[in-house]
């Protein structure tokens, strides 16, 4: 009889993880303290051990997940430095649909806010004036698109024949119209 492994460690990137899979493969409605517990193999308690506020701060660690992006800017102007935020933007939102309502509604903190900070300085330090009025607009531009993506792909729609689970689907028709205004307001950025 081969013998038994020992149980995986608990950990707040473990507990994390859990959490992504049952918010993007069942909703983020679903995702219960007692849900995340059973899909860890733990008393539900036991994640209170690494997130002491509970549900609330799990919420913020989702939000933070999805949203906490890095990119080197490497030697490109601001233009590029932006257009490449903004795709890590969406393809990090895109890989987590069920958290997108979190990631639309809770604050920036941690390490969101340091990301969005390095944006800042980044565009800054490349000739972008107003760079936090242009992160602003640009984080918008990106939040709204991934929104309408989903929305459309009918993906968080319980009416629809499209049950909750893998998304993104690839999508050209998606990607050519979030390049095509990426541009525009690139362009009026570039007005300004």
């Amino acid at each position: 009889m081969p013998a038994k492994r020992p149980p995986v460690p608990l950990s707040r990137e473990r507990i994390i993880d859990a959490a992504l899979h049952i918010a993007d493969g069942q909703g983020l409605r679903r995702l219960t303290m007692r849900r995340l517990g059973d899909a860890l193999q733990v008393e539900a308690m036991a994640i209170y051990h690494h997130l002491p506020r509970g549900k609330d701060a799990l919420m913020d660690a989702l939000a933070e997940r999805v949203t906490a992006v890095e990119v080197d800017p490497g030697d490109g102007g601001w233009r590029e430095i932006a257009t490449a935020w903004c795709r890590a933007g969406r393809e990090a939102l895109r890989a987590h649909p069920g958290v997108l309502a979190l990631a639309l509604t809770k604050p920036p903190k941690g390490r969101t806010a340091a990301a969005i900070h390095e944006q800042i300085d980044q565009l800054e330090r490349a000739g972008l004036p107003d760079a936090a009025g242009a992160v602003r607009a640009l984080r918008a531009y990106v939040f709204g698109s991934v929104a309408v993506e989903v929305q459309q792909s009918g993906w968080a729609d319980p009416e629809a024949s499209v049950e909750p689970g893998p998304w993104p689907r690839a999508d050209e028709r998606a990607d050519a119209a979030f390049e095509h205004g990426l541009a525009a307001l690139l362009d009026g950025l570039a007005a300004n």
